[in-house]
């Protein structure tokens, strides 16, 4: 089969390894979103585990994936979400880092946790990418 109905319906992407203490991992996650989503592809990213720092206003744009690399990691987040990327936190992870949803970055959408991205991966029409 060729064509629209082998199309992926979006792609679903898990933050999971992806922490403030390893900068040199945050940047792929972001480009490939990025990507995804200026393919006109719905990209969901879940912020898990310790991901969640990421949110934190401040965090982010103090790291950087290479000294030779120009942008901060919230500059490649920034640029997903420009092209229509959706970060989601999950709440679990959330409360397990002492953080609430209403002080995170305004970049990030809502909320979103093992269900929901359990349900995309579940669902043959979605691709996930666990980073």
């Amino acid at each position: 089969m060729n064509g629209e109905s082998d199309a992926a319906a979006g792609i679903a992407i898990l933050l999971w390894a992806s922490e403030p203490e390893a900068p040199q991992r945050l940047a792929t996650p972001f480009f490939h979103a990025a990507a995804a989503a200026a393919m006109d592809m719905p990209v969901e990213i879940y912020f898990t585990a310790r991901s969640v720092l990421l949110l934190q206003p401040g965090v982010a744009a103090g790291l950087r994936a290479s000294p030779h690399h120009a942008k901060t990691v919230l500059d490649a987040m920034r640029e997903a979400v420009s092209h229509g990327a959706v970060l989601l936190a999950c709440t679990d992870a959330l409360h397990a880092q002492g953080l609430t949803h209403d002080r995170l970055i305004a970049e990030c959408s809502g909320r979103g946790g093992a269900v929901q991205f359990m349900a995309r991966a579940c669902d043959l029409r979605w691709r996930t990418l666990v980073f």
